[in-house]
């Protein structure tokens, strides 16, 4: 009777595992549904950097739900025109783009804060202001009303100061100069007298080329090699005093980020954070050997001087104040950051700045 009775229950048990094993399967199929996401990106796919971070983003994602959501990365003007990223996902072409937010500036001065703007934050204290600090929420609660949700998915360090066909020895020697540069930076260079002009990456050379404008900025050594402008202008400045730790962004229409399981969408995050640490590494890696090319081919390398830094540094108060005091999520944002940018500085002068300062001097002289 024992064995019996063991057998019994042994069956019995045996069939509720059966039928637990039958119910588990499509409970796991539905919590890892197959989803395939088209991505667009504001860069040519010559820039492997740059425009590596939306494949670092599609990469980490398929390894990370086993191939069950997929991102298809689409360079600039395949499916969207490069400074169309962000439009097409807010009108829900696609699901999501890798693009600068200030390229959007012409829709609200606010989406500049997202990327860069003068005088702002370095790479460090960028991601910690979008990490730990309220940069994050903030331009989120500012981004869904564009119908988008973003995360910081790249990061080139502080940037070149751009490329010119002539000398810019002074304040006055921007009058007239008709320069490619993006964000508010355009804003700012234009009460020192310049022109500005906004042209995606991949129609710099030929502008400059053709005479269509006389300087531009894009990014720093490694790109700007890649792009050939060292043949179409003699003087490169450094540094961006407009991009101190520019972001790139990886923007998703609200409702379609909000749709996805919970655990696909911690995944997309993870993958985004993974691509903005990478890319920073890459471009630390490939800058070095890269500015030695260029001067090699016979650019001559120039600092801006104080008085311009000084002149646009004013410049870049004034439009600040200018847009703060007609725009209320810009002036909510933006005090934000220069709370954090102050407390943020305060520290980085101390142990940072001396140790770096110490060993560029230990290098300068030959001892490294």
């Amino acid at each position: 009777m024992d064995r019996r009775s063991f057998f019994k229950k042994a069956a019995v048990a045996g069939t509720g595992a059966a039928a637990a094993t039958a119910l588990a399967a499509p409970a796991i199929a539905q919590s890892a549904p197959k989803i395939t996401w088209r991505l667009t990106s504001s860069f040519p796919k010559s820039l492997d950097t740059i425009y590596g971070g939306a494949e670092d983003i599609a990469k980490h994602v398929a390894a990370a739900t086993d191939g069950n959501f997929t991102i298809q990365t689409f360079a600039a003007g395949e499916i969207v025109p490069g400074l169309q990223a962000a439009d097409a996902v807010s009108a829900g072409t696609v699901e999501m783009c890798h693009t600068c937010s200030y390229y959007y500036v012409g829709k609200d001065p606010t989406f500049a804060i997202g990327t860069a703007i003068p005088f702002g934050l370095n790479q460090r204290l960028t991601n910690s202001w979008f990490y730990e600090g309220n940069g994050t929420k903030l331009l989120n609660e500012f981004y869904a009303t564009h119908g988008l949700i973003g995360y910081i998915a790249g990061n080139t360090g502080v940037q070149m100061g751009g490329w010119f066909r002539k000398e810019i020895n002074t304040v006055d020697d921007f009058k007239g100069v008709k320069m490619r540069i993006a964000g508010l930076a355009g804003r700012v260079v234009e009460k020192l007298g310049a022109v500005p002009q906004q042209i995606a990456g991949g129609d710099i050379y030929p502008s400059l080329e053709k005479g269509t404008i006389d300087a531009a900025e894009w990014v720093g050594p490694y790109d700007d090699f890649k792009l050939g402008f060292y043949k179409v202008a003699k003087f490169y400045y450094y540094p961006a005093f407009w991009e101190g730790g520019p972001v790139i962004h990886a923007f998703m229409n609200k409702a379609k980020f909000e749709a996805l399981p919970k655990a696909y969408q911690a995944v997309l995050q993870d993958a985004c954070a993974f691509a903005n640490t990478n890319m920073m590494a890459k471009y630390d890696a490939k800058n070095p050997a890269a500015i030695k090319q260029i001067v090699a081919n016979g650019t001559t390398l120039r600092p801006f001087s104080q008085p311009i830094l000084e002149a646009a540094f004013n410049a870049s108060k004034e439009v600040y104040a200018e847009i703060s005091a007609k725009n209320e999520w810009f002036k909510k944002i933006y005090e934000d950051q220069v709370a954090f940018k102050k407390e943020g500085y305060l520290w980085m002068q101390l142990a940072e700045y001396t140790y770096d300062t110490f060993m560029m001097i230990q290098q300068r002289n030959g001892k490294l």
